[in-house]
């Protein structure tokens, strides 16, 4: 052809993929509900750091949140109540090489899945967990959770919840091997980016409480944190949640917090006249249980079963 070379050749570039390639079925949440903006942050981050759909992974158990597999264009699995975090452990052990993501809600991993919870974070395994929390049962129709407010009124205390809530990031920071520890407001979208995407290079379980809007069932527990700024507290470090001036502008209150003081981290957890929203702490240097769980992961089928006869035959009488 006239005016081309004809030492040209044909180069094949690497594949980019679009927030399209992370997007599932279209999202059924109520309009208004917080999950959609999380939903929305967490295809952003696996977008920006051009994370293989095929190599991730979704996993929840039951809950309005836990629809979230059914709308990332990657793997999933939608497991039984409470049980996402032992299905989670259970595919990082045998498969590491998989990004692995969890959609958890207050009721589904404070209550019945709480000692999921406790040894999951323990363990340590490198993968994200968030946790939608907006103090209610949603998806059974305002009944009270974990973390309802004392005298919050819902379908089971109609009078309001009798019993102080739970504290997720106290009980967090205290379990052995805890690794990284943030709070984060679904309404605040820079924020909320900036936390799962550093939540997601940290290497191990990246525990994030994502105070989430439900208007149909808690919409006032919201409104009233979002009509009043200054009950959060903005932790900042440089070795903390990336900011700028859009997220500075939303907290007047704002800290220098050090994420590597646990001691530090557990009384701004404690302290109830301040929510604290950014990282409260990270240990990178925390082992991770998939290192040793996934051990022979690469051996054949023959190696395995030359490997369990080997065992067997030091039963043999």
């Amino acid at each position: 052809m006239f005016g081309l070379k004809a030492d040209w050749s044909h180069e094949v570039f690497d594949r980019y993929f679009t927030i399209g390639d992370y997007a599932g079925g279209e999202a059924r949440w109520c309009p208004g509900c917080g999950d959609h903006a999380v939903l929305s942050a967490a295809h952003r981050v696996l977008r920006d750091e051009q994370q293989k759909p095929e190599l991730s992974v979704c996993v929840s158990g039951i809950g309005c949140s836990s629809r979230m597999p059914h709308y990332m264009g990657t793997y999933g699995f939608h497991g039984l109540h409470g049980r996402a975090l032992p299905v989670a452990c259970g595919i990082k052990s045998r498969r590491p090489e998989l990004d692995v993501w969890v959609a958890t809600g207050d009721g589904d991993c404070f209550s019945i899945g709480a000692g999921h919870w406790i040894h999951a974070i323990r363990y340590n395994m490198n993968m994200v967990v968030m946790v939608f929390d907006n103090a209610i049962y949603g998806l059974t129709k305002a009944q009270t959770s974990p973390t309802t407010p004392a005298g919050f009124k819902t379908n089971t205390h109609p009078t309001g919840a009798i019993i102080a809530p739970h504290n997720p990031l106290t009980i967090t920071l205290g379990i052995t091997n805890a690794s990284f520890v943030a709070q984060v407001v679904d309404w605040n979208p820079p924020l909320l980016y900036e936390t799962l995407k550093a939540a997601y290079r940290h290497r191990g379980t990246s525990f994030v409480r994502i105070i989430q809007r439900c208007p149909v069932f808690s919409d006032k527990f919201v409104k009233d944190l979002q009509n009043d700024p200054s009950r959060f507290l903005l932790l900042e470090h440089e070795q903390g949640i990336a900011m700028n001036e859009s997220i500075q502008r939303q907290f007047p209150e704002r800290l220098q917090h050090d994420p590597s003081d646990l001691g530090r981290a557990f009384q701004l957890a404690a302290d109830d006249s301040r929510l604290p929203v950014g990282l409260l702490y990270c240990n990178p240097a925390a082992p991770r249980y998939e290192d040793f769980s996934s051990q022979g992961a690469d051996l054949t089928p023959q190696q395995r079963l030359t490997e369990l006869e080997t065992v067997l035959d030091r039963l043999t009488i």
